[in-house]
């Protein structure tokens, strides 16, 4: 038997080596939002992510999720009459 990588491993092993793109960013922040996550993406996270970049999203998507609940409970509370 060959100890050596097969293609899909090696290409698995080079796209977790690369800082996280916008979008994986992005997933990974809903992921942390709803506490669910990949092993793979914890790790590439931490090994490749910067806390700044997370801190921000995590931010950003807290405020957004506020406003949004915020928006939806007055329509529910103006379409009730109150």
């Amino acid at each position: 038997m060959s100890t050596e990588p097969t293609n899909n491993e090696m290409d698995e092993a080079q796209e977790t080596e690369k800082p996280p793109t916008f979008l994986q960013i992005l997933a990974s922040t809903l992921a942390a939002a709803f506490g669910v996550q990949s092993n793979k993406a914890r790790e590439r996270d931490f090994k490749y992510g910067s806390i700044k970049v997370y801190a921000t999203a995590g931010i950003i998507f807290t405020t957004i999720f506020v406003i949004s609940l915020i928006f939806i409970v007055k329509q529910i509370l103006k379409s009730a009459g109150a």
